[in-house]
């Protein structure tokens, strides 16, 4: 069985990504919960995870007790990717472990339209593969589901929706709480993303899967079975409006989903998909699949610092609209043809992602909201910037003398 309830309106925000908060009924939790406010990784990493990210890759990626390459054995029809994330939710509700998946699935009107949903038979989970663009209150649910009683939930979530969770797990009275996470940082408005759609083929509405690839183009489907390949370098960037992206996606610190107890994403899958095992209950949760999934070590190779310098130097040049790489029209293919080659790939990839993100933040905050920094960017950001130059200047940390509240509970 599908829910997908009425919501009711949001209450109007500043920085808000309408993770559903404001639509409850105490619409006032926002000032405690909202990501965009004054995040606090390392309280939210201890209570979930036992202990804040140490050095190495956990400074880019987030607590962790394992990484995967990973693909179904047997890839689900409709899926992303190979259909990891939906099978987990699937396996969870058929084991009883919960009563219910709060998650997303298309908008009967909309493909591309995220629809928060409850889903309580494992068949159902099937409607929720596939990728939506836009913005969903997925947490306005949350009170739905206490209303019928569910004390055993999963979540499935990007960064903004699940930092929210964490920051109301404590009251929602739950017996047992799975949070399976997806990667995220430049989510639009469905509008926008239709936009984007039709500069990239004369009939959008044919086009029925879109992915952004680590070997650097774009993957379209076609509802005639057509597949076409675009490079990064010859997507239409230059056409959309300076704001295609929100400032709140601009500025998102947590790309890897860190308070999730297991993520699933591709940046460092190489082709396959990248899961993250963060706690106990994640791997609890990936064993629910054990015997229908493929995993290996994750693999790393190519360099990041050229790729991320070149993005901090068009991102500072575009002066808070989408950063462009400047060069002539006879080299993109040239380079086009490199970056899959020589660049980065893997973890390496996941890694210059992360800092793309880390540089982007300061920078676009700096520019727009020079007053929010001090609130806004946590300490591991500013630690994963700071090899390209992009340090915190006066004003742009909380004060020495303030209380810590960066300290794990």
């Amino acid at each position: 069985m599908i829910q997908t309830p009425d919501i009711g309106p949001a209450e109007p925000r500043g920085l808000c990504t309408d993770c559903g908060v404001s639509r409850m009924k105490d619409a006032k939790a926002c000032g405690r919960a909202c990501q965009f406010i004054a995040p606090d990784y390392p309280r939210f990493e201890g209570r979930v995870h036992g202990r804040t990210r140490e050095v190495g890759d956990e400074v880019f990626f987030g607590p962790f007790q394992a990484m995967y390459r990973a693909e179904m054995k047997t890839p689900k029809p409709g899926a992303q990717w190979s259909g990891i994330t939906t099978s987990l939710g699937a396996r969870l509700l058929e084991t009883g472990k919960v009563q219910a998946v709060l998650c997303m699935v298309a908008d009967p009107d909309d493909v591309w339209r995220p629809k928060p949903a409850l889903i309580t038979q494992a068949q159902d989970m099937a409607q929720a593969r596939g990728m939506r663009m836009g913005y969903a209150p997925l947490l306005a649910l949350l009170e739905t589901a206490q209303a019928q009683g569910f004390t055993r939930l999963a979540v499935i979530g990007i960064p903004c929706q699940i930092y929210a969770l964490r920051a109301l797990e404590a009251d929602l009275g739950l017996e047992r709480l799975y949070v399976i996470g997806t990667p995220c940082s430049d989510n639009t408005t469905t509008e926008n993303f239709h936009q984007f759609l039709n500069l990239l083929d004369e009939d959008p509405a044919a086009i029925t899967y879109l992915e952004f690839r680590t070997d650097f183009k774009v993957e379209l489907r076609y509802n005639d079975g057509r597949q076409r390949l675009i490079p990064f370098l010859s997507l239409p960037i230059s056409d959309l409006p300076r704001d295609f992206f929100p400032l709140t996606c601009r500025s998102c610190v947590d790309y890897t989903n860190a308070l999730a107890d297991i993520t699933v994403g591709y940046m460092g899958g190489q082709g396959e998909q990248w899961v993250i095992v963060r706690n106990a209950r994640g791997a609890e949760i990936l064993d629910t699949i054990a015997d229908d999934i493929r995993v290996s070590a994750p693999g790393s190779a190519g360099k990041r610092a050229g790729a991320v310098k070149g993005f901090v130097a068009n991102t500072e040049r575009a002066a808070g609209g989408l950063p462009l790489r400047r060069m002539p029209d006879w080299l993109r293919p040239i380079v086009s043809w490199l970056q899959p080659r020589i660049g980065p790939r893997g973890l390496e990839f996941a890694r210059a992602r992360v800092e793309m993100k880390a540089a982007e933040t300061v920078l676009h905050l700096r520019r727009e909201v020079p007053a929010k920094m001090k609130n806004m960017i946590p300490d591991h950001v500013w630690q994963i910037a700071k090899p390209y130059g992009l340090v915190p200047g006066a004003g742009e940390q909380p004060p020495t003398d303030e209380p810590d509240r960066h300290k794990p509970e």
